[in-house]
């Protein structure tokens, strides 16, 4: 990240406290973080208010999508409920050649999650990258082992 304007860390406990040091200027992930709550809680219209126009938003084994509605829909047929622990958020600004700049957040920890089935899985690494631009997500792409999970528990 050698073209990185400003790169600044939130870091995180696995219970959630701040880690000392923090940098005050953290506009990104805080947006980040409160887009994730807003979805956890299942509050598309608090969500929805933090994608631009044109968000795209990849998760693995499916297609892009631009709608909160997409996301939904596509993650009823995977599991009822998934609940993010952070184990950090990580903020560099950019600059671009247009108006504004870009800021990524990328975003990593463990997921807990209830399949359709009712069965649980929690310690499940996800990562997530966020692009904003003037304030808004632009870009979501997300990794994570939750495929590996459903196999190893179809097995077992």
């Amino acid at each position: 990240m050698s073209n990185a304007k400003n790169h600044r860390h939130e870091r995180h406990s696995p219970e959630g406290h701040s880690f000392e040091g923090q940098s005050p200027e953290k506009k990104g992930t805080e947006r980040v973080r409160a887009f994730l709550s807003a979805m956890e809680a299942r509050d598309l219209a608090s969500a929805e208010r933090y994608l631009a126009a044109n968000v795209v938003m990849q998760f693995p084994g499916t297609p892009p999508m631009q709608r909160l509605s997409e996301v939904v829909e596509w993650a009823q047929t995977r599991y009822r409920r998934v609940s993010k622990t952070f184990h950090a958020l990580d903020q560099c600004d950019y600059p671009s050649h247009c108006a504004g700049s870009v800021i990524v957040v990328f975003c990593h920890g463990e997921l807990t999650v209830e399949w359709l089935d009712g069965k649980t899985s929690s310690g499940v690494r996800f990562i997530d990258r966020f692009e904003l631009t003037d304030g808004f997500i632009t870009r979501q792409d997300v990794w994570n082992d939750l495929a590996l999970e459903q196999a190893a528990d179809a097995n077992a």
